[in-house]
């Protein structure tokens, strides 16, 4: 990763490989969140994304005692190395603090995930076949 003063990267984004370490990515992306920094983490290939959830969800354990809550948007980003294009995945991380209320400018379902759900976020069918019979 490429920084600066301040611990924000130069070129917008953490670059984060198969061979990074999740908890060192992890604390730059908690020390981000606590700046109020713009936090964007690029990986190319399974294990370079694997390394970057996993750093995601230990920053999320190193900001929840905090009262930070974070959400992750994932794109799409074509990308030119050493000559050739390659496709890789850019990860969006929004950190708020939550203050004992989920920050007002969430929508509604995504408020009502993490309220019921603050140590357990998920998104989509649940588990229980009961909850998904139509």
């Amino acid at each position: 990763m490429a920084s600066n003063k301040g611990n924000r990267p130069t070129n917008g984004f953490l670059k984060v490989s198969s061979r990074s370490f999740p908890a060192s990515v992890a604390g730059a992306i908690a020390g981000l969140a606590k700046d109020g920094s713009p936090i964007e983490l690029q990986a190319v290939g399974a294990g370079a994304v694997n390394q970057a959830i996993k750093a995601i969800a230990i920053a999320r354990g190193f900001l929840s005692p905090e009262g930070y809550e974070i959400v992750c948007i994932p794109n799409f980003a074509d990308i030119v190395i050493d000559g050739q294009y390659r496709t890789a995945i850019r990860l969006n991380v929004i950190a708020f603090k939550t203050s004992g209320r989920i920050a007002e400018s969430l929508p509604e379902d995504v408020k009502k995930q993490i309220e019921g759900q603050s140590k357990n976020f998920s998104i989509g069918p649940s588990d229980d076949p009961k909850e998904n019979a139509s």
